[in-house]
This record gives structure tokens, sequence and C-alpha cells, in this order.
């Protein structure tokens, strides 16, 4: 597993984080019963290989299953809370009053005493968003980060908005996530140049995590409907987190996971792009023009 830093966090964190949803959503992509006993042990295996693997970054929130992944969250942490940069969510609305209630609720569920980055849940921001963030919401960190409850501020979106632009151009946050695949390539374009929100957020010294990185399956079920036999036997899972950690600016690229041997998988494809036999020239794969 290789490393990467978060931004102006410092933090150091793996380059493949632990995407939290699969694990507390019941049939998310998947037959699963997420409050099953065989299938919250299997998760709570998956954590811990992925914790021996490397894989540092978890991220959850109140929203995945009604706590359900915070609670496998937290009692995977047991013992090894030190190890882990732990990321989860307040969801909308964003009052300050909601907010502190939220992280208390989130910090019981995990069994910690701090969150390393808690960030506004959204999807796509709208100008009542963004003044609720940038009003009670960020009053509410601020209180939260006094008492040390919380160490980072972090914002999760869909898509870019003039809302969100404007919310990371105060330079207030700390963490943008943001959904960025082969599929979704605009928040960083590579065609327009530094056209896209990760741009401005890189701009603000923010560190940057992408969702949806292997495009809920979307590129995946779209290649094997038109492809069948051209795509058979290849890990088009492995591919998509390849294009996304090719890319420089990203510094984790969350997959949910479920599995310990879905964790195997990601941290080889970590490595395979460190070593340079999977990393995409994403320059040249944009490039129009023949000379």
């Amino acid at each position: 597993m290789h490393y990467r830093t978060l931004g102006r966090t410092g933090l150091n964190v793996s380059e493949v984080g632990f995407g939290g949803a699969p694990l507390g959503v019941s049939n998310y992509l998947e037959k699963w019963d997420a409050s099953a006993p065989t299938e919250r042990k299997t998760g709570i295996r998956a954590l811990h290989h992925a914790l021996d693997l490397g894989i540092t970054y978890w991220d959850t929130a109140p929203g995945y299953g009604d706590g359900q992944s915070e609670r496998l969250f937290g009692e995977a942490l047991a013992g090894r809370r030190e190890e882990v940069v732990l990321a989860t969510k307040v969801g909308f609305p964003w009052s300050c009053e909601s907010v502190i209630a939220s992280a208390e609720a989130s910090l019981s569920r995990l069994g910690v005493e701090c969150i390393d980055v808690f960030q506004f849940h959204g999807g796509y921001y709208t100008a009542e968003m963004a003044e609720q963030v940038l009003g009670g919401g960020m009053e509410a960190m601020r209180r939260l980060r006094e008492q040390g409850k919380i160490r980072f501020v972090g914002i999760t979106a869909e898509g870019s908005t003039g809302p969100l632009e404007k919310i990371v151009g105060t330079g207030a946050l700390d963490v943008l996530q943001i959904r960025y695949n082969v599929c979704y390539q605009h928040p960083c374009d590579y065609i327009s140049e530094k056209a896209g929100i990760i741009y401005r957020a890189e701009e603000q010294g923010m560190g940057i995590v992408t969702m949806r990185t292997l495009t809920s399956g979307l590129f995946q079920k779209t290649m094997r409907a038109a492809f069948p036999e051209a795509v058979r036997g290849l890990d088009l899972d492995a591919f998509c987190l390849a294009y996304v950690l090719s890319n420089p600016l990203m510094d984790v690229a969350l997959v949910g996971m479920r599995r310990p041997e879905e964790a195997d998988r990601n941290a080889a494809v970590s490595d395979a792009v460190a070593s340079g036999k999977a990393r995409l020239d994403l320059a040249a794969l944009h490039h129009r023009f023949v000379s």
C-alpha cells in the first residue's frame, strides 16, 4: 500500500480508502443483509484485513444503514484506533445544534473520542445548503474542534455547482470528497486545462478524496453488456481504481469493500500503479491531436 498527504491537513493516508457504505447498506450493488451476523463478521474481517494491508483511511456516515456502518467501524476499531485516519459525515440540514448532535451520536457509535475528518454529507449543493454550511454548520465545526472532538472539516459532493464552488473558494474547509472516476471526469478535466472543482480545491490546499471510484459498477456492467467476449477475464474493478490512482491530484481513492479478498485486490492495484505497471498517462489519453 502506498501513501499520500491529505492536503494541508498533513495527515499521511493510504491512497486507497475503505468506503463504508456497502457494509451498512443492505442489497447495495449486490445481495447483502447488513444486519445478519454472518455478513457482519465478514465485514469486520474485511476491515481488520484492510488495516493489516495498510489501508488506513476509513470513511463512513450515519446514513449508511442508519448508523450500521459506523457501529461496524467502531467494533473493528477497538484496540486499533491509532492506526486509522477516521472520517464520517453529518447529513443535511446543518444548523449548529444538529451538526453537534450528529457528531456526538457518531462518536458514540464509533466508540472514539475524536473524528479525524468530519464532513458535510451532500449531493448537489444549493444556495440554501451553502448558506447553512458557511453559517451554523461551520460554527458547529469550530466548537467541536475546540472541544477536541474533531480535527479537520470536509465536504462531500456528487458533482460541482456554483454554491459548492463558493464553499470551496472560502478556504474554510480542509478536505473535498467528490465523485470522480473513468465515467465521470468533469471534476478534474484534462481536456479543458485546469477546469473542475478538484483544481479549485487543490488551489486552496484541500485534501482530495474520490467517491464512486469504481463507478458504482456502471462501467463494468456497460462493458460486459457491450463487449462480453472482449472483457471476459479482465479485472475491470482494478482498471477503474488504477485510473483514479494515476491522477496525482487525488490523495485517497475510496472503494467500498465487504470482504477481505476485495482489500487484497485494492492493495495490489496500489502497488501496481506505484511501480508503473498499471499507471495510466492521463494527459496522453486525453490528447486529441496527432503530430
